[in-house]
């Protein structure tokens, strides 16, 4: 089975978890985008529900798939997010980010009462950091923020090179909000938790891409079939 019937096994599943009137967050990336296909097929079927999106390609996704939405403005609070993970360990701890919407679908998961994680089970390791660590940052006064950033991974006993992301078009990646992402290139990540507080403590930095505590399960698709995972 490749990767992609996977990722699509895992957003299915994630569905069982829908329930009629449930106020959705809708990740981002390839695995949340058969997650919105998928519950698009239940909506024209007549499941009503609404969904706060977490990137503008999401949002374009979802309107094409007929889905309903809504924005945090307009809810306090959301029921269920879905969402997929660039990495996720025995703790349930994730990196995410690489598809650049972390910081709305940092928002719209703490905003929720739970948060499923859908991944082909590739993403699972046991310590975080072999992919990239993603770090949303504002353009003004880089350099110090970098300098910032360095010093933190230094005192958490991380180290690595940090690369601006690039775009297509061979400038800056530019997120949904404006901002720039330096990714960290670490390999191995000792205290996730405290790099996620240094990290949160840096002016310029305007999110990174360690969630910590907040995803609720995971679906991990591999070729044995789903795996449920609860937080150690």
């Amino acid at each position: 089975m490749n990767l992609d019937a996977l990722k699509r096994q895992a957003a299915a599943r994630a569905l069982d978890f829908v329930e009629g009137g449930m106020k959705l967050g809708l990740g981002t990336g390839s695995t949340a985008k058969h997650f919105v296909e998928l519950l698009g097929e239940r909506v024209r079927g007549g499941l009503e529900v609404v969904g706060v999106p977490t990137s503008e390609a999401t949002r374009a996704d979802a309107l094409r798939c007929g889905i309903r939405l809504t924005t945090l403005d307009e809810v306090d609070r959301l029921d269920l997010t879905v969402d997929g993970a660039d990495e996720v360990d025995p703790a349930l701890n994730l990196i995410k980010g690489g598809g650049g919407a972390l910081l709305r679908e940092k928002i719209v998961a703490a905003a929720s009462d739970r948060m499923i994680v859908i991944a082909d089970d590739s993403k699972w390791v046991e310590t975080l950091g072999r992919f990239p660590l993603p770090i949303e940052v504002v353009p003004f006064g880089l350099g110090a923020t970098r300098r910032a950033i360095e010093k933190a991974l230094a005192d958490c006993g991380a180290s690595g090179q940090l690369v601006l992301r690039k775009g297509k078009d061979g400038h800056a990646f530019v997120t949904d909000s404006g901002h720039w992402i330096v990714d960290a290139h670490l390999g191995r990540i000792p205290d996730a938790p405290r790099l996620a507080q240094s990290l949160s403590c840096i002016a310029g930095v305007a999110e990174h891409g360690l969630f910590i505590g907040i995803a609720s399960l995971a679906m991990l698709a591999g070729p044995q079939g789903i795996r449920v995972v609860e937080p150690r």
